[in-house]
C-alpha cells in the first residue's frame, strides 16, 4: 500500500526540463533568421535578429560555413547554404499532407467540438477521404468515399479557386448540366458564382451558412505544400447555431492556425492572403 501510494506521488511529480546545449540552439536561431530573411544577411542585421553581439555571432558562422550551413556572398553578406538546402529537400521529401493531417485532425476536431473533413481532388472531383465526428452530429451525407459540389458548397468553391481551371472547369460544367436537365427552370447566376470564387481566392478561405443543407454551416481553408499547390482541403461542419462564422471566431481562427501551420511544416511559404495556384496570373 506504502509502495503503491509512493509511485502515485512519483507520477504526480512535473516532468524534469531536460537540458539542451546552449551553442546549437543559437546556432539553430542564426538559422531560423536566415531563412525568414529569405535572402543574405549583413552580420550586423543577423546579430540583431538573434539577439548576439557581432564579435560572439563571427565564431558561430565560421563553423555553420565549414559545415556548408551558411555561405560568404563576395559582397561579405551571410545566406543560408548548400547543405541547409539538403536538409530541407530531405524534410519536404519525408513528409506528406495526407498523412499529417491525418495524423493531426483529431486535435481540430476536439478544440472546435464539430465534425472535421478531409478532401482531395480526384477523377470525380472534390472527393472526401476522412471524417472526424465529435458530439455535434449533424444531419448530412458527409462520408468518406462522397463528394463537395463545385457549384454549391464551400470546400467545392475552394478547390476551384486554387485549382487551374483546366482540372475544375469541366466539372464545374457537368454540375451545371445536370441541374439545368433535372429542372429546365433552373437557374444558375455564373457571374455571381465566379465573382464568389474570386473573393475566396483573395481571402484564402471559404465559408457556407444553411447551404446546401439548412441547419448546416461550414467553414474550409487549403492545404498547400512547398511548390504552393494545394494538395487538400480541411472542411469543419456544424450545426448553424453551434458554429460561428465570423472571421475572428474561434471556429475559424482555429481552422485557419490548423490549415496554415501544416502548410509551413509542407514548406509553404504564404505570399500575401492566399495560396499559390496554377491559374493565369501566377502566384497571388
Amino acid at each position: 500500500m506504502t509502495r503503491g501510494h509512493g509511485v502515485e506521488e512519483e507520477a504526480e511529480k512535473p516532468a524534469k526540463a531536460q537540458r539542451g546545449i546552449r551553442s546549437l540552439e543559437t546556432a539553430g536561431a542564426i538559422l531560423q533568421a536566415m531563412a525568414e530573411a529569405g535572402g543574405p544577411m549583413k552580420l550586423r542585421d543577423l546579430a540583431e535578429a538573434v539577439e548576439v553581439a557581432p564579435a560572439q555571432l563571427h565564431p558561430y558562422l565560421v563553423s555553420l560555413r565549414a559545415m556548408r550551413m551558411v555561405e560568404q556572398t563576395a559582397s561579405g553578406l551571410y545566406g543560408l547554404g548548400p547543405f541547409a538546402l539538403e536538409v530541407g529537400l530531405a524534410r519536404l521529401r519525408a513528409q506528406d499532407a495526407y498523412h499529417e493531417a491525418i495524423l493531426r485532425i483529431e486535435s481540430l476536431a476536439e478544440e472546435t467540438r464539430l465534425m472535421v473533413a478531409l478532401t482531395v481532388w480526384g477523377p470525380h472531383g472534390a472527393t472526401i477521404v476522412h471524417v472526424r465526428e465529435m458530439i455535434a452530429r449533424i444531419h448530412a451525407n458527409v462520408r468518406a468515399g462522397g463528394g463537395f459540389a463545385l457549384t454549391s458548397t464551400a470546400t467545392g468553391r475552394l478547390f476551384v479557386a486554387f485549382l487551374p481551371e483546366a482540372v475544375t472547369e469541366p466539372q464545374i460544367r457537368a454540375e451545371l448540366a445536370e441541374r439545368a436537365s433535372a429542372d429546365p427552370r433552373f437557374a444558375f447566376d455564373e457571374a455571381a458564382y465566379r465573382a464568389q470564387v474570386a473573393r475566396v481566392r483573395d481571402r484564402g478561405w471559404e465559408t457556407t451558412t444553411d447551404l446546401p443543407i439548412p441547419g448546416v454551416s461550414a467553414v474550409c481553408a487549403p492545404i498547400c505544400d512547398y511548390t504552393g499547390e494545394m494538395k487538400l482541403a480541411v472542411t469543419v461542419i456544424g450545426p448553424t447555431q453551434q458554429i460561428d462564422l465570423s472571421p475572428d471566431s474561434p471556429v475559424v481562427r482555429a481552422t485557419l492556425d490548423f490549415t496554415r501551420r501544416l502548410s509551413a511544416d509542407l514548406g509553404y511559404r504564404r505570399q500575401g492572403s492566399a495560396p499559390a495556384t496554377g491559374r493565369r496570373g501566377g502566384a497571388r
